[in-house]
């Protein structure tokens, strides 16, 4: 499984990074050139781009939508913000003040730190979708490519904030096979020993849906609780969920469910809405998205 490393450094200082979102700048930066998406990487500042990690989902600590409005969300800012922080000391920063929005204050400690980056593509906001971590990362042949094992994805961030439940799996199609069932072993392994979020995970029971700025007061997969949010917004804060099975059918996220291999368009299939309650009815680690 080819992917594409790039070497370079992390620096954090005056971005917004939660728990599978950080700044990257590469040693090189024509590199962004070279990498696949359906939209180019966005460049920031001198060559930075945001990574989106891998295979991993943290609880948002501050959720604006996309050509939406009406405010920022955030989810429990205890787990959300502690996803965030175990990032940042796993890549090597310790500790980081933040200002009250949730920028990194200068200084920090060190100013930037070694890292790599292993790749095969972007995403549709311009960020490069990544497997992370501290230092050199694994040989590459001469043209920078990777052969990346489960071993390898051992030795990144993505997979030891899932080990310790500090994020929810997300799969999309792009994630090999053989990398995402290791993922999900480690998933059941760390909901079995009690790990992070997974005690508190509601994902999968009635969960009440409020106004604006929480929307959900649970923990509950992030990619569900966005669709929850934006939701939320364009119904001008009212979180009465009357339109919500629409809305979803509207959306037309696509996503197979492993376990069956029904392929969908809508995640109203997996939705079900109880008056002003709604639950997720299927593992997160069964269902593979398109997009």
């Amino acid at each position: 499984m080819p992917y594409t490393r790039i070497q370079g450094e992390f620096r954090i200082v005056g971005t917004s990074p939660d728990g599978d979102t950080v700044r990257f700048y590469p040693d090189d930066p024509a590199v962004w050139d070279r990498i696949p998406g359906p939209v180019p990487i966005q460049i920031r500042g001198p060559g930075g781009a945001n990574l989106r990690l891998e295979g991993i989902d943290a609880l948002e600590t501050h959720f604006d939508p996309p050509f939406v409005g009406g405010g920022v969300l955030h989810q429990p800012k205890a787990q959300a913000e502690g996803a965030a922080a175990e990032l940042l000391r796993l890549l090597g920063f310790d500790p980081v003040q933040r200002t009250p929005s949730g920028k990194v204050k200068a200084p920090t400690n060190p100013a930037a730190v070694r890292g790599y980056v292993l790749t095969r593509g972007g995403d549709r906001l311009g960020r490069c979708v990544a497997f992370t971590g501290p230092g050199a990362g694994p040989d590459a042949d001469a043209d920078g490519n990777v052969f990346f094992t489960p071993a390898m994805l051992h030795e990144t961030v993505n997979h030891k904030l899932l080990a310790k439940g500090f994020v929810y799996p997300t799969f999309y199609r792009s994630l090999f096979p053989d990398l995402r069932n290791d993922m999900t072993a480690t998933v059941h392994k760390a909901q079995a020993d009690g790990e992070g979020l997974w005690p508190l995970d509601k994902t999968q029971k009635p969960t009440v849906v409020v106004g604006p700025p929480e929307v959900s007061k649970d923990v509950i997969l992030p990619k569900f609780y966005r669709r929850l949010g934006e939701y939320v917004l364009l119904n001008d804060g009212d979180p009465d969920l009357g339109g919500f099975v629409v809305f979803l059918r509207r959306k037309a996220d696509t996503f197979t469910i492993l376990s069956t291999g029904h392929t969908s368009t809508g995640l109203d299939l997996i939705i079900e809405v109880n008056d002003s309650k709604v639950r997720w009815t299927h593992d997160i680690e069964d269902i593979v998205f398109d997009n």
